[in-house]
């Protein structure tokens, strides 16, 4: 692999893989940490919005573990999981639907 090089299977083999496992790991410790200390990522406080639980209550880890993994599997295909909140009497995301989580709108 010569510098400047893209990273690709067929030019890293297996380590291709692991830089991959490695940015979703980021990407969900990111998540985890900011749900379940703040109930906020960056771009939710932007947006004045955080997750918590059905009773309103800050996540916990399991919880927001399983509103990660459960948000992943719903933006897969072609984000219908995240789609289907035009369709929720409640207007939830089907991963928070499944997780017991809710994102609500802060007053400012």
């Amino acid at each position: 692999m010569a510098p400047g090089e893209a990273i690709e299977p067929k030019s890293a083999g297996a380590w291709f893989y692991l830089y991959q496992a490695g940015e979703i790991g980021v990407v969900a410790v990111y998540a985890l940490l900011n749900w379940t200390r703040s109930g906020q990522t960056l771009g939710m406080r932007a947006w004045h919005l955080r997750a918590v639980t059905e009773s309103g209550r800050p996540l916990a880890l399991k919880a927001a573990a399983l509103r990660f993994a459960l948000g992943v599997l719903a933006w897969a295909p072609a984000a219908l999981g995240v789609l289907w909140l035009y369709a929720d009497p409640e207007h939830l995301a089907l991963h928070d639907r499944l997780s017991k989580t809710r994102v609500v709108h802060l007053e400012r």
